[in-house]
């Protein structure tokens, strides 16, 4: 099993003493990265839950040998100190408590030998006290703590401050001072000398008119700084000269009162001098000073890194970075640092010319549209050949991500953006398919009409000629189906055909000028052409697959399934009707099954045999994903549970993967997940000359299954292989479970399952459509659709037979 997709900037990273490594917080681990190359040497594995801190041990002498030396926190609860150059597992302390943010002030400089000079390290939490209280009520759980690391403990009741959430602790670089931004207030504790776990720590408080988002410590002088909500920058120098108010030992100090809210006053402030600078435009989310203490680096929402110079206040910038920043992290090489993204990527600059040198790219997370349009589908398409996702992203780009080896391979432009994250949505990506090898992309567009005026929606499509997947735009398409939107797009597996549906009522077949490219070259210079259109009964077309032979294209017709053949465009049959409308079409395999998934008050998951041109078997499932292997007859299905069931039975997980062969209506393995709401399934073919890099447990599977979920995070399993059905559950839990989780009233049916008793496999299903011809086709030729009438010569013919069976009864 082979897990990827984490999130790396939940947190602030670390770079190891020697600037070589970056320890990055990716979920329940530490990834180490290589500075130089920008991709993953190691990991860190332990903690159970999210990792929130990694802080490494500086080292005592530049001349001595580097160390290797982390400390880590995380909402399990634990403290673990690491040597991350193996990598192993040192120590582990249990406060018991979820921790948000740690910082260490002080690392002794003393020998571990030296018992007697020993002094003991203390790290400060912000930590939630999970047992509630009359005296301390859920609101105030979250706490300010003391931890000696020496001794594996926390420091007895002093608590230095409650706070309504949790907040994130910064702490200078001389290790004198740390602090925490909370509301429209700085709380700056100042570090007492090392000694006694018990010695006084003392606290000031800063006053700003505006929400504090961020603060940095001077590295030397009695300076910090704080971004707010408006995009202003303040720096109070010379804080605390005056006094330090000396909080209660052991006493809690509410850090809420009920001025919070209200515009603070700097002008009491212990501080020599407050200033102001005001560049951003939104929300400062980084600030942090230079090593040498002579700049400030500061960024924000709009994706621009700010230098300011201290003394004269004079900028430059590193514009376009094309996302919002989170985090600005220096190395002790004073020519590297890295910038954190909010779109998971982190980049390694080149100081101080601000260069990126490289990049370490995550998968991004999925976009938000407006509310009209939240009903689309996913946006994921999977390259089954490549081991590659191409996914949507907010700067209207499809990011094309590499499931085995985790990381970013490139990204594709779809249409041209204001470089500015954070504007105004105006153009929406709303489908993307590949081909069956992954050479030829088509994406669909809308450009959202402001004030009822300047609405256009587009389909265009790419090539591709090179392996890191660098698309050309070959064709673009203005209005295809007027100004009705697409509700889905795919390939013909040969890759020279495509199909487009549409909410206006037809459906559009496109072929490639070049049928047979003979090389990239002319691939990418090949345009598509509209070859047919077609419509039924002007009901909204809804989905669309073609067969794995490409001699059948399915198009579903809102409730009712349409099968045509793509180069004649004639209509061969029409199988239904489900209840709601369709949304997902897929042929199973090399099969003769077409599954349907159908959303809405009265969802369903279907099987269709085309080979009778009947229904085999259904189920009513939510259903947010279908994918089917190419080779084989199975297919797998993302089913959603309902949300009012009982969560112990899978342990707060909302979906589940039910893995089917077509033939039979009883899943044959059965796994549940978290976060299936926008999730996806895909099955991969495993490449043979890639067989070392994608060994599981010293085995190499031959086809996977991949399943993302809503945060784009995602796991690859072989589905077939005896280690995968023992950690699934059996069928018959499965169906049990899934029983006690469809109870009455939920989803407004019996069971998640539907109504299994009605369902008998001993007996023959009755097909919902009728089938032709007949050996009397008077008897059921008005019972079905317009379209199944036989020709005119053949109606007569049946009918006065029609006439002469009855007379001839009458007669007798």
């Amino acid at each position: 099993m082979m897990r990827g997709g984490r999130s790396f900037v939940s947190s602030a990273p670390a770079f190891s003493n020697d600037a070589r490594k970056l320890l990055v917080c990716t979920a329940n681990t530490v990834s180490i990265f290589s500075t130089a190359t920008g991709l993953q040497i190691t990991s860190l594995e332990g903690h159970t839950a999210l990792v929130t801190s990694v802080i490494v041990v500086p080292a005592s002498n530049p001349a001595a040998k580097v160390l290797c030396y982390c400390w880590t926190a995380s909402l399990d609860g634990t403290i673990r100190y690491w040597d991350f150059s193996v990598p192993e597992l040192m120590k582990t302390i249990d406060i018991r408590m979820p921790i948000f943010s740690m910082v260490i002030p002080s690392f002794l400089d003393v020998p571990a030998e030296d018992n007697e000079k020993r002094r003991d390290l203390f790290a400060y939490v912000s930590a939630e006290d999970m047992k509630e209280t009359k005296e301390k009520p859920k609101g105030l759980r979250r706490q300010i703590r003391k931890c000696n690391l020496s001794k594996s403990r926390l420091v007895g009741r002093l608590i230095l401050g409650e706070t309504k959430k949790p907040e994130v602790l910064t702490v200078s670089p001389s290790g004198k001072f740390f602090g925490i931004q909370n509301k429209c207030k700085l709380h700056v504790w100042k570090v007492p000398d090392p000694g006694s776990e018990h010695a006084a720590v003392t606290k000031i408080t800063l006053h700003h008119t505006k929400k504090i988002t961020v603060i940095a410590f001077h590295p030397t002088q009695r300076i910090v700084a704080a971004g707010d909500v408006t995009g202003r920058i303040l720096i109070w120098r010379g804080f605390g000269n005056r006094t330090f108010a000396i909080g209660n030992r052991g006493v809690n100090e509410r850090l809420i009162d009920v001025q919070e809210d209200q515009p603070g006053v700097r002008d009491n402030d212990d501080a020599d001098l407050c200033s102001t600078w005001h560049w951003h435009p939104t929300v400062v989310n980084v600030l942090s000073f230079s090593s040498d203490g002579a700049y400030l680096y500061s960024g924000g929402k709009e994706g621009v890194l700010v230098v300011w110079q201290l003394d004269t206040g004079k900028k430059k910038f590193l514009p376009r970075i094309g996302s919002p920043l989170l985090y600005f992290v220096d190395s002790l090489d004073p020519t590297l640092s890295s910038i954190s993204c909010a779109d998971n990527q982190i980049h390694l600059l080149k100081m101080p010319s601000m260069g990126i040198l490289k990049t370490i790219s995550g998968i991004k997370a999925r976009c938000s549209y407006p509310e009209m349009y939240k009903g689309l589908g996913n946006g994921i398409a999977f390259d089954q050949t490549a081991g590659l996702v191409a996914l949507r992203t907010e700067n209207y780009c499809i990011q094309f991500y590499s499931l085995f080896d985790d990381r970013g391979i490139s990204e594709v432009q779809v249409c041209e953006r204001n470089h500015q994250p954070g504007d105004d949505v105006t153009v929406i990506v709303t489908a993307v398919a590949l081909s069956l090898d992954g050479s030829v992309m088509s994406t669909a567009e809308v450009k959202l009409a402001e004030e009822g005026i300047g609405g256009l929606v587009s389909l265009k499509f790419w090539a591709s000629g090179s392996q890191n997947k660098e698309f050309s735009l070959s064709t673009i398409v203005y209005e295809p189906h007027r100004d009705a939107a697409i509700s889905a797009v795919a390939f013909q597996p040969a890759g020279d055909m495509a199909v487009s549906s549409s909410y206006g009522g037809d459906f559009k077949v496109w072929i490639c000028s070049n049928e047979s490219p003979q090389n990239d070259q002319m691939r990418q210079n090949s345009s598509w052409i509209c070859h047919a259109i077609g419509s039924y009964k002007k009901k909204p077309m809804t989905a669309a697959a073609f067969s794995a032979d490409g001699s059948v294209l399915a198009v579903a017709a809102e409730t009712l399934i349409t099968l045509w053949n793509p180069y004649k465009n004639d209509l061969l049959a029409v199988l239904g009707e489900t209840l709601t409308p369709i949304v997902t079409l897929s042929f199973v395999g090399m099969s003769d099954n077409l599954v349907a998934a159908s959303r809405g008050s009265k969802p369903q998951l279907s099987v269709w045999s085309m080979s009778k041109l009947s229904l085999s078997w259904s189920y009513k499932l939510r259903t947010e994903a279908v994918a089917s292997a190419v080779d084989l007859s199975y297919f797998a299905a993302l089913a959603l549970l309902p949300e009012s069931s009982n969560e112990t039975t899978f342990e707060e997980r909302d979906g589940v993967i039910l893995l089917y062969n077509a033939t039979d209506p009883v899943p044959t393995a059965i796994w549940s997940v978290k976060k299936a709401k926008g999730g996806a399934l895909g099955f991969l073919q495993v490449n043979p000359s890639s067989v070392e890099e994608i060994s599981i447990d010293g085995k190499t599977p031959q086809v996977m299954l991949a399943y993302m979920n809503g945060d784009h995070e995602y796991v690859l399993f072989d589905p077939y292989s005896k280690d995968a059905h023992e950690v699934s559950m059996s069928r018959k839990e499965g169906l049990a479970a899934l029983e006690q989780k469809g109870q009455a009233g939920q989803f407004g049916y019996a069971s998640i399952y539907g109504e299994l008793p009605e369902f008998d496999m001993k007996r023959t299903q009755t097909s919902w459509v009728p089938s032709f011809p007949s050996e009397r086709p008077w008897e059921s030729i008005f019972t079905g659709s317009s379209h199944n009438l036989p020709p005119l010569t053949k109606l007569c013919s049946g009918f006065l037979e029609s006439l002469l069976e009855k007379r001839t009864a009458a007669v007798e």
